[in-house]
């Protein structure tokens, strides 16, 4: 966990600016940037899905990272945005993702949550459905 402080600005630029963040610390943390804001328009649920970092973790595993930012813990906090609904979106873009590869590299679901200025990489978060 590291503080930081996001600026004031639209929703849009807060969500962004805490995509860069999370990517740096991802990045300092020894992972590599695959892809970024992977998205499927459309699927099982009317907006498709989307992942915000593709990462790849030293050992070869794959990363799929969903980042959240509020500005405070209050109602959870940032960790607790992730809903099942928003777990079942990004599960059917990794899913899509990985069908475009030839080997399947080991998987997992991580999320970055950044509650005010501090930031938590939470690792294995969540699993994909069997």
């Amino acid at each position: 966990m590291f503080k930081v402080g996001l600026r004031d600005q639209s929703t849009k630029g807060r969500g962004d600016e805490a995509e860069e963040l999370a990517l740096r610390h991802l990045l300092r943390q020894g992972l590599a940037l695959v892809r970024r804001n992977y998205r499927v328009a459309r699927g099982p649920h009317a907006r498709g899905g989307e992942v915000d970092l593709i990462m790849k973790a030293a050992d070869g595993t794959l990363v799929f990272v969903e980042v959240r930012a509020r500005r405070g813990d209050s109602h959870g906090g940032a960790a607790a945005s992730v809903t099942g609904l928003k777990q079942r979106r990004i599960v059917y873009a990794a899913q899509h993702f990985l069908q475009r590869l030839a080997n399947m590299p080991p998987c997992r679901f991580d999320v970055v949550a950044i509650d005010g200025d501090t930031v938590q990489w939470l690792q294995a978060a969540f699993d994909a459905p069997a």
